[in-house]
C-alpha cells in the first residue's frame, strides 16, 4: 500500500530507533528525564521561547496552551476549519469551559477585518468575552496553506492586549516552505504548540512552548488531565533525532505534493490549483465530476493508493518521508485515472 492519508502514518527509521534505545532516561514527572528535558529544551529554543513541555499529542499540547490563555467561561477566536474547533471533540468546551467563535476564509487564512468585528472587549454580564485567538499555521483542512497575514495579526493583538495562540502543528512545513525561522512565527505567539509526529516522522509526540510560568501550570494540568508520563526519554530521543534529521527534507514532500497536485489537474482541471500548493497537503475538489470523494477513496484502497476525504466531494492527499516521489508519482497517477473515468 501507498499510504497518503496522512504524514502521522510513517514509522522510526532505523537510526530513529537506535536513537530510542539509547537515550538516557528517567522519571518525567519527578522531571528527572534528561532527554525529555533536552528536547524541551531544544524546541523552546528554536522557538523563541523560554520553557518547553513534551505531551503525547499535538491535541493534548492545544488543550493545555489554549487553558493556558483563557479561563473558563471565556471564548476563543478562530477559523471555522481549524484544528481546535474541528478535530479535537469539542475538548477546550468539555474539559475546560472554553467556547469557541469563528471567522470563514478560503484556504483557513487569516482575515483581518472578520476577526476585528469578532473580538469581544468587556461587554458587561451578558456576554462572553474573548481571551484569545487560536491561528493554525500550517491550515490542515485549509490544504497546508501557511498564514501570510500572520504578523499583522500578531501586532493588531498586540496593540489589544490579547494573547495569541499558536496550534503550529505543522509549523516546521511553514518555515521551511517561507524559508522564514520558526521563532519568527513562535515567538509572535503566547503558547505555541508544534507536533514531532506529522512531517518529521517521529512516532509520538508535540511539544508545547511559553513563558517558564506558562509551562509550569501547564505541567500541573498535564498531570491533572492524567497525561504525565514516566521514563519518556524513549520517545522525546525519536523527537530530537527528528529535529536533527528531517526538517530540511520537507522540501521533498513540499515537491511532492505539488507534483500529485499536477497531475491531478491535468486529470479534473479545476480540481486543484497546483500554484496554490505550498506545502504536504493536497486538497482536490470532485465537485465538477461524477465522482464522491467516498467512492474514490473506495476504489483508490482497491488499487493499493490509501487516500482519505475532508468532506463528500474533497479529496486529501498528505505526502511524507515514507512516501518517495515514485511512490506518489504511482498514486497521482491512479487517482487520476478514477477521477477522469
Amino acid at each position: 500500500m501507498i499510504d497518503l492519508r496522512s504524514d502521522t502514518v510513517t514509522r522510526p527509521s532505523a537510526g530513529m530507533l537506535a536513537a530510542m534505545t539509547s537515550a538516557p532516561v528517567g522519571d518525567d514527572v519527578y522531571g528527572e528525564d534528561p532527554t525529555v528535558n533536552r528536547l524541551e529544551e531544544t524546541v523552546a529554543g528554536l522557538l523563541g521561547h523560554e520553557a518547553g513541555l513534551f505531551t503525547v499529542t499535538g491535541s493534548l499540547a492545544n488543550i493545555l496552551g489554549v487553558r493556558a490563555l483563557a479561563a473558563p467561561g471565556t471564548e476563543v477566536l478562530c477559523e471555522a476549519s481549524a484544528h481546535i474547533t474541528r478535530a479535537e471533540l469539542g475538548a477546550h468546551a468539555a474539559l475546560s469551559g472554553i467556547t469557541t467563535r469563528t471567522w470563514s476564509a478560503p484556504a483557513g487564512q487569516i482575515d483581518l477585518e472578520q476577526i476585528r468585528a469578532l473580538i469581544s472587549a468587556d461587554l458587561g454580564p451578558y456576554f462572553v468575552g474573548t481571551a484569545a485567538v487560536s491561528v493554525e499555521n500550517t491550515h490542515n483542512f485549509g490544504g497546508g496553506t501557511i498564514q501570510h497575514a500572520y504578523d499583522a495579526l500578531a501586532d493588531e493583538l498586540d496593540s489589544r492586549g490579547l494573547p495569541l495562540h499558536l496550534d503550529g502543528a505543522r509549523l516546521w512545513n511553514a518555515s521551511v516552505a517561507s524559508g522564514l525561522p520558526l521563532a519568527s512565527y513562535a515567538s509572535r505567539a503566547t503558547a505555541a504548540s508544534v507536533c514531532l509526529s506529522k512531517g518529521l516522522g517521529a512516532p509520538v509526540g508535540s511539544v508545547l512552548v511559553g513563558s517558564a510560568e506558562l509551562i509550569r501550570e501547564a505541567r500541573i494540568w498535564r498531570k491533572r488531565l492524567g497525561a504525565g508520563w514516566r521514563q519518556a526519554g524513549v520517545l522525546a530521543a525519536a523527537g530530537l533525532y527528528a529535529l536533527e534529521h528531517n526538517i530540511d527534507r520537507l522540501a521533498e514532500d513540499h515537491a511532492n505534493a505539488r507534483l500529485i497536485a499536477e497531475i491531478l489537474a491535468d486529470a479534473a482541471p479545476g480540481s486543484v490549483k497546483p500554484d496554490q500548493v505550498e506545502t504536504n497537503i493536497v486538497i482536490a475538489d470532485l465537485s465538477a465530476t461524477t465522482h464522491s470523494a467516498a467512492g474514490i477513496v473506495a476504489a483508490a484502497k482497491s488499487e493499493g493508493i490509501l487516500i482519505s476525504t475532508v468532506g463528500p466531494t474533497h479529496l486529501r492527499l498528505v505526502t511524507h518521508l515514507d512516501a518517495p516521489t515514485a511512490a506518489c508519482r504511482t498514486a497521482a497517477q491512479t487517482v487520476a485515472h478514477l477521477v477522469s473515468v
